[in-house]
């Protein structure tokens, strides 16, 4: 993963510039990469691009979960359906 050099902040000085760097952020949208011994150790992102990507990987979660309803149906013999009234009935459901 490339690192833009200029959205890269050590720990030390986000310290000293939080309220800043914060505000910068926020208008901007642009990660701020917070870097802490000289390897990244955190990434702040604003508020709208943490709600997009939680969305996203939402979006992921329900195409892997179609993917394997669809794998395990490829094998399905509908045949041996059970009606979901019968279920019912036997466990008294």
């Amino acid at each position: 993963m490339l690192l833009n050099t200029e959205k890269m902040i050590p720990v030390t000085k986000l310290q000293r510039e939080l309220t800043q760097r914060l505000r910068e952020v926020s208008e901007t949208g642009e990660p701020l990469f917070v870097i802490r011994n000289n390897l990244p150790a955190a990434v702040i992102l604003s508020s709208e691009e943490y709600e997009s990507l939680k969305e996203a990987e939402d979006i992921l979660e329900h195409l892997e979960i179609a993917e394997v309803i669809e794998k395990r149906l490829k094998g399905h013999n509908h045949t041996k359906n059970i009606p979901w009234e019968r279920v019912k009935k036997k466990y008294a459901l």
